[in-house]
């Protein structure tokens, strides 16, 4: 590398960077060297090449990046140059053309597309301490979309009933078994709206949810395609119903137009309800309302790509997310059309919503915390693939297939279920002071660390645990007969008689965990997800990193036993330090001895 014309050199790296469309910052760590590193050997004039190397990244956001320059100009560190950019582009296999500092590698006499190095590159945890001390250092951090350490997994000892183990033992990785989990439970949830409830907050609560997976592209997150499947048959059979009512329809109609004058005599045929389970998440915001009140109510909103639905948000005509909100709480839902000025209304929605996108599609939808549908979500982050994976496989399933013929199965349960009737979830009062205690405590831990931001998300997250705890328990019920028994209120005609169409539910106390156990990961991919949207509540943006760090830490802890986890989790130690200091002076935490011991207040 030429390092008397550095600026002509990274002019050079980088139009090779931008023609190969490498994002060689993929994290914080990435972020800050090339800042240092580009403004120490380039000043100012490199600014415009270090915005351009960062756009590539889907972290990307223009006003920090031109802060964290600046900032980088003003510490004018000297021991990270130029040559950090060449490596870190290297590393990504970035071949940069003409460049000086290329060697020959190797017998066979490639080039090579790394420069030779003089110089060194600093670490995170080295140029962390160089900001201005002016409050803004946890805003910086968080945003990437990748965390310092990996989000928690669901946990793996628990056994599912039979139909969710067998979904997800396809799943080939942690995060693609939680996905895959929590994508079954939001699909078959959708088809039991009328199916299972369980009472909650003083109101029915059907097993509808909105789920939201994120994760960078070709990260896995495909696999929910494979869950949208498991509905596909009941969908299919309603989109059969209303094709033979539109076939009866339409000859009704051609009878009625050919009586003439008689017509006055008959009632004109009526247009059949164009019915659907799947619904079209590129829709209007009163298309959507009309497919769900043709439906009675119920759908889902099934989409692999979520600008799909933010874009359809965002439209002259689109502003449904209104709707998603007052579903999640089965509200009524009404609008008048103005053609033939009809009004029509559902009591009750049953609308649930399956996503997944990338971190930037995020924020399109959910603009900033306060928007209702950010606590509605159950949201789950999947890491960036970070290294190279067989995907021709042995046994050469047809996971398609699979999945087809377990929607089949389903159907034909969910049919034999409808006939029975109305199934009631109902906790033990020892499961209830076991779930009150949990949600306590994570509320009150919420808003030490999180301010009003998060606690919403944990209020709706105890209504779908109580969700998913009734769909659960519904699929465990053919494997446990014990567990349902008809409601105490059905006559004694009826029972003598066998007409039952109301059934009392439990759960066991192995499901109940189990269900429970998801919630302290669900929360912390929430906290995560938070990171990435526009704050208007308080000016220090929290981050799944420091919730996770701090429920890592006993209820009685010393801040070298805090310094040694953050240090295990990739945390800069400054930044622990003034999370610390923070906490402590929010009352989340109170210190013991005044010599570096705290109690988690």
């Amino acid at each position: 590398m030429n390092m008397n014309h550095p600026l002509e050199e990274l002019r050079h790296l980088t139009e090779a960077v931008r023609m190969a469309g490498a994002d060689i910052a993929p994290t914080y760590t990435e972020y800050v060297q090339l800042a240092f590193a580009i403004a120490n050997d380039c000043g100012e004039a490199g600014r415009n090449d270090f915005l351009s190397l960062c756009s590539l990244s889907s972290k990307y956001n223009e006003r920090n990046a031109q802060t964290l320059f600046s900032n980088a100009l003003r510490a004018n560190k000297k021991d990270i140059h130029l040559g950090t950019v060449f490596h870190l582009a290297g590393q990504c296999g970035v071949k940069i053309p003409n460049c000086a500092g290329a060697q020959k590698a190797g017998s066979t006499g490639s080039t090579r597309t790394t420069p030779n190095f003089s110089h060194t590159y600093a670490r995170h945890d080295k140029v962390e301490n160089d900001f201005p001390e002016d409050g803004n250092e946890e805003e910086q951090l968080t945003e990437g979309p990748e965390p310092y350490s990996p989000l928690p997994t669901f946990p793996q000892d628990y056994v599912w009933p039979e139909l969710l183990e067998r979904i997800i033992s396809f799943g080939k990785s942690p995060e693609q078994r939680d996905v895959l989990l929590l994508g079954a439970l939001t699909v078959l949830g959708a088809s039991l709206s009328h199916v299972v409830r369980c009472q909650y907050g003083r109101k029915w609560q059907a097993p509808c949810m909105q789920t939201f997976v994120v994760a960078p592209s070709a990260s896995g997150k495909s696999s929910l395609t494979w869950v949208r499947l498991l509905i596909e048959p009941i969908h299919n059979k309603i989109r059969a119903e209303v094709k033979e009512a539109m076939k009866t329809y339409r000859q009704e109609k051609a009878a009625y137009d050919s009586l003439g004058k008689e017509r006055k005599n008959q009632e004109a045929p009526v247009l059949p309800p164009n019915r659907m389970f799947l619904i079209s998440g590129n829709n209007t915001g009163t298309g959507i309302l009309q497919n769900i009140m043709d439906s009675n109510g119920t759908g889902i909103i099934c989409e692999s790509e979520a600008d799909t639905v933010s874009a359809a948000i965002g439209t002259e005509y689109g502003n449904w997310s209104d709707t998603l909100r007052k579903a999640f709480d089965h509200d009524r839902l009404s609008y008048n059309r103005r053609t033939d000025r009809e009004y029509q209304e559902v009591e009750r929605s049953y609308l649930s919503v399956l996503l997944s996108g990338t971190p930037a599609q995020v924020k399109p939808l959910i603009p900033t915390a306060e928007n209702g549908l950010f606590s509605r979500q159950n949201f789950y982050y999947m890491p960036r693939v970070t290294q190279w994976a067989d995907q021709f496989g042995e046994d050469e399933v047809d996971v398609d297939e699979e999945f087809r013929r377990m929607g089949h199965e389903w159907k034909n349960t969910l049919d034999e279920l409808t006939l029975r009737g109305m199934f009631t979830l109902k906790l033990t009062v020892a499961q209830k002071k076991q779930f009150n205690h949990l949600f306590d405590k994570l509320f009150h831990r919420s808003g030490k660390i999180n301010g009003d931001e998060m606690s919403s998300s944990v209020l709706r997250l105890a209504v779908n645990a109580c969700r998913m705890m009734s769909i659960v328990a519904l699929l465990r019920s053919p494997e446990d007969a014990s567990l349902v028994k008809p409601d105490a209120h059905i006559s004694s005609d009826n029972l003598k008689d066998r007409i039952i169409t109301r059934w009392d539910m439990v759960i066991t106390d192995a499901d109940f965990h189990a269900v429970l156990a998801l919630v302290e990961p669900l929360y912390l991919h929430a906290t995560h997800i938070l990171s990435f949207l526009s704050s208007s509540v308080i000016k220090h943006r929290s981050t799944a990193d420091r919730a996770m760090l701090f429920a890592d830490m006993e209820d009685e802890f010393t801040r070298r036993l805090l310094l040694e986890k953050a240090h295990d989790r990739g945390i800069p130690e400054s930044t622990a330090l003034t999370w610390l200091k923070r906490l402590t002076k929010q009352g989340a935490l109170v210190s013991v001895d005044g010599r570096g011991t705290y109690h988690k207040n």
